[in-house]
Parts: structure tokens; sequence; C-alpha cells
């Protein structure tokens, strides 16, 4: 960033004038930079971070106003129909498209490190049956520290581009453990003769009795799923991942902590969130009720999986989401299911009711990844494990970024509302 044409903002506090640098990027609106006013006695306020830049990235762009998403300068929309994940992972970390060579090799890696230390299949006993598999990702991605200590020096760039690679590889083969586990049944060895997107289907839904023959239509979705998460810039999980790295802390600490985020419900859990809205919607008919009760401001029930933080207009991954969610309804012939149903009776109405147009409510990528995932079987307590799995390569890569250059470690100030100065009291006195 730049100072945009030596201008500045200036802010008049009394008799008092600061002068505050304007910076431009590349991309979007200019950035008014008040890093030094804490030295003239000042803080701002921003709750929620909604108006404060707390970082400069060359990784991903949103222009939520437009509904534009660019992975280093590429449209969403077109990586989406002519890449795929592995090649999108390799973008994100190296800043450019693969060549033919480099993606072979780089998907060979990837293959190549998939199986995870046997001993951590032992550790997986620690946890209860019914444990979220949420709960054990965040236990396992961390434990790795403990397995490859290996590569923990974050000053050494091989260290830090061997364990992307590991994470980016382990991370799908974690999540089928998980439920594997949960479900009591033995875990599936990864096979390096399938794809990114097979192979984790096939640790999923294989048995040591049965094999299990992955459909195309349903492991394209899968990729898909995957690549649409990939990254969006700086969001509460990567916001966190980049926190816990500004410490100095290992990465798969720092991973393990954009894991458990990533677990709220307004944020990794949201596409959960859309199918237990469904189960308490019920019946088409139900649909009008529900759909007051969301426009009632003292009634908390909300729609979820419409609307976005930052999105104003429709979601560019929910364009591509939504193509996906009908070639799979198409190709599993489920159009009976009643939820399935319920979803698209509930997408049609809300997009053609006054209200959801006028407040600029679409339909989220949770809506319809949510629905692909149950579609294919999925258990509603792995969509947020999958969505973990997916934004691996923009975890890892803003975590590289900020590693790469000078940085510092985050600490948020305050506007302190508690009680002024006070003595203390011997408890016999109070």
């Amino acid at each position: 960033m730049a100072e945009k044409g030596g201008k500045v903002a200036q802010l008049h506090i009394g008799d008092l004038c600061i002068e505050l640098p304007i910076l431009s990027g590349n991309e979007g609106p200019d950035v008014i930079d008040v890093s030094n006013l804490a030295a003239q006695g000042y803080f701002t306020y921003d709750p929620g971070f909604v108006s404060t830049a707390a970082c400069d990235s060359n990784v991903t762009y949103i222009d939520g106003d437009k509904g534009i998403l660019l992975h280093r300068g590429y449209p969403i929309e077109q990586l989406a129909e002519h890449s795929d994940y592995l090649e999108l992972c390799y973008l994100l970390l190296n800043g450019d498209l693969p060549t033919a060579d480099e993606k072979t090799r780089f998907v060979n890696t990837i293959k190549h490190h998939t199986m995870v230390h046997e001993q951590l299949s032992q550790f997986f006993k620690g946890f209860r049956r019914d444990a979220h598999p949420m709960a054990i990702m965040c236990g396992v991605t961390g434990a790795l520290s403990a397995f490859y200590h290996d590569s923990l020096d974050i000053d050494n760039w091989d260290h830090r581009r061997i364990t992307a690679h590991r994470l980016i590889a382990k991370m799908p083969t974690l999540a089928a453990m998980s439920y594997k586990y949960s479900q009591g049944e033995p875990f599936i060895y990864p096979r390096n003769d399938l794809d990114y997107a097979e192979n984790f289907l096939h640790m999923m839904f294989a048995t040591p009795c049965e094999n299990y023959e992955v459909n195309p239509i349903i492991a394209k979705a899968m990729d898909r799923i995957f690549l649409l998460h990939a990254d969006h810039e700086q969001n509460a999980s990567t916001s966190t991942v980049r926190l816990a790295g500004s410490t100095g802390a290992n990465p798969f600490a720092c991973i393990a902590a954009g894991i458990a985020a990533l677990w709220g419900p307004a944020h990794g859990g949201a596409n959960e969130a859309v199918l237990n809205m469904l189960a308490e919607i019920g019946d088409e008919k139900n649909i009008g009720k529900y759909l007051k009760k969301a426009k009632d401001k003292n009634d908390p029930f909300r729609i979820m999986g419409f609307g976005h933080r930052v999105y104003k207009n429709y979601d560019p991954r929910a364009k591509v989401m939504q193509q996906t969610c009908r070639e799979v309804l198409d190709e599993l012939g489920v159009r009976d299911d009643p939820i399935l149903q319920l979803a698209q009776k509930l997408e049609k109405i809300a997009l053609e009711d006054e209200y959801f147009i006028e407040k600029k409510l679409y339909p989220n990528v949770d809506f319809y990844s949510g629905i692909i995932l149950k579609a294919i079987g999925i258990p509603t307590e792995m969509f947020t494990v999958i969505f973990a799995t997916g934004r691996t390569p923009g975890w890892i890569t803003h975590w590289n970024e900020m590693i790469s250059g000078p940085y510092k470690i985050g600490r948020p100030r305050q506007l302190y509302k508690g009680p002024s100065r006070r003595d203390y009291v011997p408890i016999e006195d109070r």
C-alpha cells in the first residue's frame, strides 16, 4: 500500500488537528492509516472491526456491493468452472496458476502426504464416541505439532512450505477419521490413485468389507465445495489464525485456533444451522409463518442461509453452488426428500418476497452447500468439518503471508467502562 497522491485525512479534536495518511490498494476503497493515532492519546472504536483493516494482503479481494470475489485476481466463477481445488490451493500458496508440470508435482506431493502417523489413531480413543467432530478436529489438528515437530521453525521457508502441504493433505484424512470414529467404524486409509475429493468420499463411506465406488458427479460437487470455501479474505477464522500466528505460535496450533473460530454457528456452522432451521419449519405450509417471524424484529428467529456480512448482492459462490446443487439432486434423484423440497420452496418464496429483496437477503453459499451435503448423505455435524477442510489453504496462506514479512503481535485496544480506581477493603470490613 502507498499514500494516495500524498493526501491525508484530518481529524479535528478541539484545537488539535491530527493528519492521517490515506493509503490505496489495487482494488477497493482507500484506507485511513490510524496506526499513529495512539501517540496522540486516542484510539478508534470499531466493534466487529467492520471499518478496520488490520493488515494488507495480496491473496483475496471481495467487493460485497458488486458481488465480486477474486483469488489472486482470478474471479471465483472462472476458477469454479475451469479449475479444481488443488489447483486453487497452489494458486493461493504461490500467487500464480501452475504450469502443467508444476500442477502434477504439487498434486503428487499432496497425494503422498495424506497418511497420518499411525500413533495418531490412538489419540482418537481419548474422545467420547458422541463427541462433536469439530471438537475432535480442534484437538487432532493441534496435536499434529507433536508428530511433525521437525518442521516448526516458522522463520524457515522450507518448513512453512512442507507444513502447508501436510495440512492440506491431511485435513481430509483427519475429517474422515473424526466421522468414522463417531460411527464406531474402522478408519479407512487414503488411496493415492484417487483425486482429492474422491479420496475424501472414499475415506468417509468405504468400509473394509465393502468398497465404495465414487460417483463422479458427487466427487465434482465435493471438489467444488472445497474450492468455493478455500478462502474468503479476513473473516473471523482467518483473522483468528493471523492473531494466533502473530504470537509466533506454530502453524498447527494456529490452524486449530481457526477451526475453533469456524465452529461458531454465525460462521462455519451456518450450513448446519440451515438444516436445523429447515427441520424447525418442518413443512411447506409453515413457510409463511416463519417468514413473518423472521421479519419481526422482536422475534429471535432468522432465516439461515440468506444474507451475508460482506455481500450486499448475490454471493458469487452461491450462484455456482446453486448450479452444483441442481446437478447433485438430479444425479441422485432425491427430489422427493421433504427437507430438500422445503429448501427449494423456501428459496423460491424468499427470492420473490419484497422484504428479502429490499434487504438484499439473497441465498448464500451456506444455504446450498448444506442441501448438497445432506443429499450426499453427510450428517449435519460434519458440515463444518468439511468447511474447515476446504478453508485450510486459505488459513495457511494468510498465516504464511504474515510470517513472511514484518509483523506485530495482535493487540486490540478497548474502551474501558468498568469501575475507576478503588482501594482494597479487608473482608471483615465489607
